[in-house]
């Protein structure tokens, strides 16, 4: 029997968020710049996202630059952009034909312009598509994201439209970038690093972390396989007791 067989379907995660850490790292064991690490991620985007939705996962949302990211040497930067316009213009299609719809999340105001508007046509291209939502993290920050959906809320309250006494939990997460999806209950992070970087602070709250050692170049499906795997190896408690969860009595 092989992972993906010994996987439950009727335990999947709705959502799997993935922290795509190592390609400066593997570039730099092969002898290459870490652009060759970037341009050798994309096969192993493609397949997680293909075994993503294979396996019936609703929401895949990639970190693929983060709002720190721009402080990385200008050449590098460039070289990012340049290969995401690329990737998104030879991808769209494969995404369209596998009914999996295109979404970003972060300040894509601050990309170029040759890569929002590559970004816009490929969601409106995707956006009917119902199979699997892909969420690519883009110029993002979870400190970000906080920031921006509490200047939508004081600007709700400075308008005389909310009170400071309705903000709730609830409120909050209509406001955050990832609003109407379900808060990720797996995240997966590559190369070994024991740290979240910034990412999707307010709804990893809950989140199963799985980190394995694999730098980001070399993940493939049966390594989603394995993380599901793990994630469902686990008592999920939410603050609860054992005993509560089975309905058990405590002695």
């Amino acid at each position: 029997m092989n992972l993906q067989e010994k996987i439950d379907l009727n335990n999947l995660p709705k959502h799997v968020a993935v922290i795509m850490d190592g390609n400066g790292r593997w570039a730099k064991q092969k002898g290459g710049a870490r652009i060759f690490g970037h341009q050798n991620a994309i096969a192993a985007v493609r397949d997680t996202v293909e075994g993503a939705a294979e396996l019936g996962i609703e929401y895949l949302t990639l970190y693929a630059f983060s709002t720190e990211n721009w402080n990385r040497p200008q050449y590098e930067v460039n070289a990012l952009m340049e290969l995401l316009v690329s990737t998104i213009r030879k991808e769209t299609a494969t995404l369209n034909k596998n009914n999996i719809r295109l979404q970003t999340i972060g300040d894509t105001e601050s990309l170029p312009k040759t890569c929002r508007r590559e970004l816009l046509e490929a969601m409106e291209i995707t956006a009917h598509n119902s199979r699997m939502t892909l969420n690519v993290a883009l110029s993002y920050s979870g400190r970000w994201d906080l920031t921006q959906a509490m200047r939508q809320i004081s600007g709700l309250v400075a308008a005389g439209e909310l009170q400071p006494a309705d903000i709730n939990e609830q409120l909050i997460a209509e406001h955050i970038a990832t609003a109407g999806m379900p808060d990720p209950e797996l995240l997966i992070r590559t190369s070994g690093e024991m740290r979240i970087s910034n990412f999707l602070l307010w709804q990893l709250a809950y989140t199963e972390i799985y980190i394995t050692n694999l730098l980001w170049p070399d993940f493939r499906k049966q390594h989603l396989h394995e993380a599901i795997l793990s994630y469902q190896s686990r008592e999920r408690r939410f603050g609860k007791t054992s005993e509560q969860l089975t309905n058990k009595s405590i002695t």
